[in-house]
């Protein structure tokens, strides 16, 4: 694949081209986006690399509008600048930019386990561990694609118990940095999601919320130290130092 051209083939977690034509027009422009934002947070480009606004309709079937819009949104969002006569190239990303994210995504994250702790009935603790148990099932068969599905599931109704909207949509804004069709790639993330979501449930059922938070921080945490590691194993920092 040239550099900055998106893989229509659906490889690495990415959608394929074929997902896209079926968005209506409201949609896509995001949708586009959000593939971008996949191709360079799972290093398949990287600082410098121009992202070709042609190409990139050509490679997913859509007009030249929406990936303008998606770009000038990502631009908008610090992923990518736009060079005069030249166009659009990926903006610099760095160990400790990863790192922050993360760690404000932890921070936010724990923060509405704490309060959906104090609000969760039990009939909706009792979903969470039966979303557990299909998501521990579809590892063993490795059915990446459901798990990625049942995790973003957990999450939502963690989340959506603590009652606190507005502090779920800066998260929401903060996920953005790792969109959850790129997880399956992460060596680690499978392992980590069958391991460390069970404490959660159990500070939610015995309504601990500081419980909660420690376990929500320390998962969240875990998955940022693996997307560092993952993007160190592509090479896409080089041999800049941490």
């Amino acid at each position: 694949m040239e550099p900055g051209a998106p893989d229509p083939s659906g490889q690495d977690g990415l959608p394929s081209a074929s997902d896209f034509r079926k968005r209506t027009r409201a949609h896509l422009s995001d949708e586009v986006a959000s593939y971008i934002r996949d191709l360079i947070m799972s290093g398949q480009v990287r600082e410098g690399e121009f992202l070709r606004l042609e190409r990139i309709a050509d490679e997913l079937g859509v007009s030249a509008t929406p990936v303008r819009e998606a770009l000038l949104s990502l631009r908008g969002e610090g992923f990518v600048s736009l060079e005069a006569r030249r166009g659009f190239v990926v903006a610099p990303l760095s160990r400790q930019d990863v790192a922050d994210l993360f760690q404000v995504q932890a921070d936010v994250a724990a923060e509405l386990a704490g309060r959906a702790a104090e609000r969760l009935a039990p009939q909706v603790v009792d979903r969470l561990t039966a979303l557990q148990e299909q998501l521990e099932e579809a590892a063993r068969r490795g059915a990446t694609e459901e798990m990625e599905e049942l995790n973003f599931q957990f999450h939502r109704a963690i989340y959506r118990g603590a009652a606190s909207p507005k502090l779920t949509w800066v998260l929401g804004s903060l996920a953005r940095y790792a969109p959850r069709r790129f997880y399956a790639g992460i060596q680690g993330w499978q392992g980590a999601s069958v391991a460390e979501h069970g404490a959660i449930i159990d500070a939610l059922r015995r309504r601990d919320p500081e419980q909660a938070r420690r376990a929500m921080r320390s998962h969240v945490n875990h998955a940022g130290r693996l997307l560092v590691a993952h993007l160190e194993s592509r090479g896409f920092w080089g041999d800049d130092p941490a």
